[in-house]
């Protein structure tokens, strides 16, 4: 973008152009930078889940305590955001009621690898992550954006052919000798 010249500047002077009312600008920049989502619409998606939750959690509310289908519909949401991680435990609807974007950011898999200490950084686990360092069970996957269920947690591993999973074994003195000949 060209230099504004002055008129320009004075009329301008009072516009914010990155920042919006509508949007929650402030909240969502921290959150994309804690946990470095480079796309804006990631963060889109995971407010219009957060919203879509809370939706269905306050009519679920309306309905009676009582009702078989209340109360099925509320273990299986329950059930379904326990085993994507993103609540602590299938206790109450309150828990969906305070689900925040931050709570899937948090089940990305590159912030995944930094729990899981495969990575000191989240910039480094995202760099591994899109280099192709990283599987995911059978799959390599390449977008620091999937999201990590539980079960998937255990199936996290380093790509056979990496370097870098060469090297800490190396540095652990268990690399194979088969796979010093590769």
């Amino acid at each position: 973008m060209r230099k504004l010249k002055f008129h320009e500047k004075k009329l301008l002077k009072k516009v914010n152009f990155l920042e919006w009312k509508r949007e929650g600008g402030q909240r969502e920049n921290l959150v994309m930078h804690r946990y470095h989502v480079t796309g804006r619409d990631d963060y889109k998606k995971y407010s219009r889940l957060c919203r879509t939750v809370q939706k269905l959690v306050s009519i679920l509310k309306q309905m009676d305590a009582r009702d078989p289908y209340r109360i099925e519909m509320t273990d299986n949401l329950l059930e379904k955001l326990y085993n994507m991680g993103v609540i602590p435990s299938r206790k109450s609807l309150a828990l969906c009621e305070r689900l925040s974007v931050s709570s899937f950011c948090r089940r990305r898999l590159a912030t995944v690898l930094v729990r899981l200490k495969f990575a000191e950084h989240l910039k480094e686990s995202v760099t591994y992550v899109e280099q192709g360092h990283i599987r995911v069970g059978p799959d390599t996957i390449t977008d620091p954006a999937f999201l990590v269920t539980r079960n998937m947690e255990d199936f996290i591993t380093w790509v056979d052919t990496s370097k870098i999973r060469r090297k800490v074994l190396e540095y652990n003195d268990k690399l194979d000798d088969y796979d010093a000949m590769n």
